[in-house]
């Protein structure tokens, strides 16, 4: 019977590893970078310890409640059918959807980077058509794309890999002196966006219906996949912040990876490394936009999820359309450090809530207790920190967390009210 089942050890892990491995470390190297400058590595390891804990928790949970729900299921399991956990997994859905604003909108920058006298408004221009691209695409159901990620996962990690390995022949030994360090109070701080490059991990614990003996397969794809990203993010941290001066980074956040591939490569190398990260956002894009919003979407409104899980949607296609319509504000009136911040501190807190959920199920999940209270502290304590460090720069982030839980919250109790529905359980 096993034998039928889609996902082995690596296939798990590779289906990690492209997930984890898509728009993130293009958008957040510049931005951790200039915060942590030259021990940015330092950020990298530490968000992958937390990856690893938060990856710990979601496999024993998905080996017990084997659910395509993910997340949401672990809520409902944790603390209930109620108000609360129906509020944050309308909250999950609500991180997605900002995740997805955030790649959209390095579609839009590394994009922009191909066109002279360039603008704001053109890289949001690119952000908004590439979601309306798929968007369409998604509603007529065409499904090449979709057939065409094992190319583009294996594309965008061949890059990358030729990237590092030449990067390391230009590194200026000075660039990465203790001279050259900044207080170590940035490499803290800037935690909490590399862990946002890590986001991806949580997608295999969705594969368990699928995996062959989940019971054994489950918990070592999920570490091995984390550790594998791990290594190459590092690597590709040193080798940038080593080609780069912490002033150009600062100055080249939005494409730094970009522009750390000119010192070997040539004004031809930022080319290919922009056309590679247009690749990964509009592959992180196309690979999660169904699953992000019909799914994310039916589960919030209705409270299961839809009896077909196939990639069409001829005939349910209200979710994509609201989605789209919530993304693309995000895109037009929030910058690439605000949306990938808000996705950061949201990801974080609604893990670090699930966490909490799985200290209730310990009897079930027979998971190490004080490794869950280990992901617990991490998810909040970087959540905190992140929202601290970003009070004087960007004071306005508190107020657009704020109105997510508010809306969260009220789109739940409105529900409840008019559609007389509750987030259920999937699993027994």
């Amino acid at each position: 019977m096993n034998r039928s089942k889609a996902f082995g050890l690596w296939s798990a892990v590779f289906l990690g590893i492209g997930s984890m491995v898509g728009a993130g470390i293009f958008i957040v190297i510049g931005q951790a970078g200039s915060m942590a400058g030259n021990i940015v590595w330092l950020s990298f390891v530490f968000g992958g310890l937390i990856a690893l804990l938060s990856g710990y928790s979601l496999a024993k949970l998905a080996i017990t409640f084997q659910s395509r729900g993910g997340i949401v299921e672990y809520l409902v399991q944790g603390f209930g059918e109620n108000l609360f956990s129906g509020s944050v997994g309308v909250m999950f859905y609500f991180s997605q959807l900002i995740a997805l604003a955030a790649v959209a909108k390095a579609f839009g920058t590394y994009g922009a980077t191909f066109i002279t006298n360039t603008s704001d408004a053109t890289a949001n221009i690119l952000a908004v058509g590439i979601i309306l691209l798929f968007s369409a695409i998604n509603l007529i159901g065409a499904s090449l794309v979709a057939k065409s990620e094992s190319v583009i996962v294996f594309i965008k990690l061949g890059v990358l890999i030729v990237f590092v390995i030449a990067a390391f022949f230009t590194i200026k030994p000075e660039l990465l002196t203790l001279k050259e360090m900044p207080p170590l109070s940035g490499m803290v701080f800037a935690i909490g966006i590399t862990f946002f490059a890590y986001q991806g991990f949580s997608v295999i614990t969705n594969t368990v219906e699928d995996m062959q003996n989940p019971q054994t397969t489950m918990l070592k794809a999920m570490v091995y996949a984390i550790i594998i990203v791990g290594v190459l993010y590092i690597l590709t941290s040193v080798a940038v912040l080593g080609n780069l001066s912490l002033h150009r980074i600062i100055e080249t956040k939005d494409y730094a990876l970009a522009e750390a591939a000119k010192p070997f490569f040539g004004a031809l190398g930022f080319k290919i490394m922009a056309i590679t990260a247009l690749f990964a956002t509009a592959s992180a894009i196309n690979a999660t936009l169904y699953a992000v919003t019909e799914i994310g979407y039916t589960l919030a409104k209705e409270g299961n999820l839809p009896k077909v899980y196939e990639y069409h949607i001829f005939n349910s296609f209200e979710g994509l359309i609201v989605s789209a319509v919530l993304i693309i504000p995000m895109i037009l009136f929030l910058n690439l450090s605000q949306i990938t911040t808000v996705a950061a501190i949201v990801m974080l807190i609604v893990q670090g809530t699930t966490h909490i959920a799985h200290m209730r199920l310990l009897t079930q999940t027979q998971a190490k207790k004080p490794l869950i209270i280990s992901a617990i502290i991490a998810m909040f304590g970087v959540a905190v920190l992140t929202l601290y460090s970003t009070l004087k720069s960007m004071p306005e982030i508190t107020y657009y967390l704020v109105g997510i839980f508010a809306i969260s919250f009220t789109l739940e109790i409105l529900l409840r009210y008019f559609n007389q529905r509750t987030i259920q359980k999937q699993s027994a």
